[in-house]
């Protein structure tokens, strides 16, 4: 684990000037780094946690990236990066309610054009979530919010679906 995080980096792209192919080349790049961060752990809390810094600290112009987990009828805070955020969120309600009843990621390019759409940091202006989802169940959603209008697309929807998956490698049977 120590030379995994010895070798780990940080860099401060701004991924949107991107070309799409340089883009997937990135988050090739986060998923090997991500392999390497979590590879021997098992619990999916210190999973979590690391994944949320890894992806918060790699990626330019996010304000909050962390997981809201599911319990039992409602979404409620896990590990995360960023300003404190809401605790609770109901199914269907925002943005990550949205996506979690959904069973899919959810895109929203100006968060103040989505209806019902909680406003947890007044700074966040997009926001994309990405739902968690372990042998069929959902088990809760990962949120992305940046202060700039437009920050997400389908290439980072699928970007860090494939670093989910890693993430899920490391999940509990008992979770």
């Amino acid at each position: 684990m120590a030379a995994a995080l010895a070798e780990l980096r940080f860099p401060m792209r701004e991924i949107q000037k991107l070309s799409a192919n340089a883009k997937t080349q990135r988050y090739a790049e986060l998923v090997r780094e991500a392999t390497s961060l979590l590879e021997g752990e098992n619990d999916f809390i210190a999973g979590a946690a690391n994944f949320s810094a890894l992806v918060f600290h790699s990626l330019p112009d996010l304000n909050w990236a962390g997981f809201y987990l599911l319990k039992g009828e409602e979404l409620v805070l896990g590990p995360f990066q960023g300003k404190p955020a809401c605790v609770r969120i109901e199914l269907g309600k925002g943005v990550c309610g949205t996506a979690a009843s959904l069973k899919e990621t959810v895109i929203v390019a100006d968060v103040h054009e989505f209806p019902g759409h909680i406003a947890c940091d007044s700074a966040s202006n997009s926001e994309m979530v990405v739902p968690l989802i372990y042998n069929g169940s959902l088990l809760g959603v990962f949120d992305l919010d940046s202060p700039l209008i437009g920050r997400f697309d389908e290439d980072d929807a699928y970007g860090i679906s494939e670093m989910l998956v890693v993430l899920s490698r490391s999940l509990r049977a008992e979770f």
